[in-house]
């Protein structure tokens, strides 16, 4: 176990200042991320002057957008768009050799630019928690067990249903439209645009029938105690059933990759 914690800090230095070095391109995309957060809330805001909506008062879909924006930093991976870009290149033909599981390898890559993200949006997360206070009001947040679990599971929820997907990169060359085609559910059924739960009760259950609902919008609903309780701990359930269903899903595409994968561009 030592020797594996040596080898996963190595591992963790190497790609934590690899981020650092292209911290400028990370801050580009929080600045389009921002983009959500100063204009979601003003809009939902300005909605929910005549009274709440679906039980959502200003000051919640303010505190709502702020908490997903920030949590989304943590939880939401995108390294399926690296790893495909590595298959398709022949850069992949070295991480096979290397003494680490590859699995292991991407998700101590992610995992280094992710804590890099957060660090970086930190003070921007500050500046909109001061330009929205007047619109905050009392709005509470819940730091219970049950949401350090969620965000801990959400994270791993979003890193291996993307693992799963660039796997698909060892069959086809044309897997990038299959990466802009996920952003499309993803977007709508996470949260990320408007709460799951203002949505009808059976559109509600549609979405959360799928993975997105359970990476960002589950810890960001039990945060801000939309969810709790016996329904917060059913929800780590099901994020706990999707973590499986996504990890065997990348494995099994993983050995059956293998046998077609060429290695080119070396």
């Amino acid at each position: 176990m030592e020797v594996a914690l040596r080898k996963w800090k190595a591992v963790f230095a190497i790609y934590f200042q690899e981020g650092l070095a292209y911290r400028a391109s990370g801050i580009i995309w929080i600045l389009t991320d921002v983009t959500t957060a100063v204009t979601m809330p003003l809009v939902w805001s300005h909605a929910s002057k005549a009274g709440a909506i679906a039980g959502y008062r200003t000051s919640d879909f303010v505190l709502y957008y702020l908490c997903m924006l920030m949590l989304g930093s943590f939880v939401t991976s995108h390294i399926m768009w690296d790893l495909a870009v590595e298959i398709k290149e022949g850069q992949f033909s070295t991480a096979l050799l290397r003494p680490m599981s590859f699995f292991q390898i991407s998700y101590i890559r992610n995992l280094s630019w992710r804590i890099i993200r957060v660090s970086l949006f930190a003070p921007v997360f500050v500046l909109l928690l001061i330009l929205y206070r007047s619109l905050l009001g009392d709005a509470t947040l819940h730091f219970g067990p049950e949401f350090w679990l969620s965000l801990v599971l959400g994270h791993f929820v979003s890193f291996t249903v993307v693992m799963a997907m660039a796997m698909l990169a060892l069959y086809t060359q044309e897997v990038y439209s299959i990466f802009e085609l996920y952003y499309i559910p993803m977007l709508f059924l996470s949260g990320q645009l408007f709460p799951i739960s203002l949505l009808p009760a059976w559109a509600a259950g549609l979405a959360k029938a799928f993975p997105f609902y359970f990476t960002t919008g589950a810890p960001t609903e039990i945060l801000i105690g939309r969810v709790t309780g016996a329904a917060a701990w059913q929800t780590i359930g099901i994020q706990c059933i999707w973590i499986v269903i996504a990890y065997a899903a990348a494995k099994f595409l993983w050995r059956k990759g293998l046998r077609h994968y060429t290695g080119v561009g070396l």
